[in-house]
């Protein structure tokens, strides 16, 4: 590979290994570098939100995950699986504001009703400039080519964020569930 154009973390939640190894193939075939990181119990999450495990010079950072309620669905263990002081559940608003230190990433959260305003405010209090994600619960089809159209547009466009966002949002009625915070 040549330079890349960007480096993205690639954050895989359990059951949603299909979408992020679909992602992983078009965003490596738009030039840019990808760190996957898979999630098997709470500590993974942490490590990489805390940014303890991100690779120097992520610029984004994409949460390919499950989610209900505004919480990101995660693996449930045994009781005698779990390390010491490792929280249980799912990840919601205050998981998000005890553990996450993302300052200046921009975090995309494809999963259901991720783009909830309370989990997308702790993101932003957790030192990331912007957060995108869906309020509702987008069939996965179009959760994928959500994120397939955005980076396209940021890589082959030139386009910023925001102006990739916005050319994103329209190309279904499906994608206006989501979401853009800054």
């Amino acid at each position: 590979m040549s330079k890349p154009v960007m480096q993205v973390a690639l954050v895989c939640g359990p059951d949603s290994d299909m979408e992020a190894q679909a992602v992983r193939a078009a965003l490596e075939y738009f030039g840019v570098r990808v760190f996957t990181y898979w999630i098997g119990r709470p500590n993974d999450l942490i490590d990489v939100l805390s940014g303890d495990d991100l690779y120097e010079g992520t610029d984004m950072i994409l949460l390919s995950f499950h989610g209900d309620e505004g919480r990101l669905i995660m693996p449930e263990l045994g009781d005698d699986v779990y390390e010491p002081n490792e929280p249980r559940g799912d990840f919601g608003p205050d998981e998000i504001r005890r553990f996450a230190r993302l300052d200046g990433k921009t975090v995309i959260a494809n999963g259901c009703t991720l783009g909830d305003p309370a989990l997308a405010e702790a993101f932003l209090a957790s030192g990331c400039n912007m957060f995108i994600g869906p309020d509702d619960y987008p069939d996965g089809n179009d959760a994928l080519m959500f994120v397939l159209r955005l980076f396209y547009e940021i890589i082959q466009q030139g386009r910023d964020v925001k102006e990739a966002f916005a050319m994103t949002v329209p190309m279904s009625s499906e994608l206006s569930m989501y979401r853009l915070y800054e």
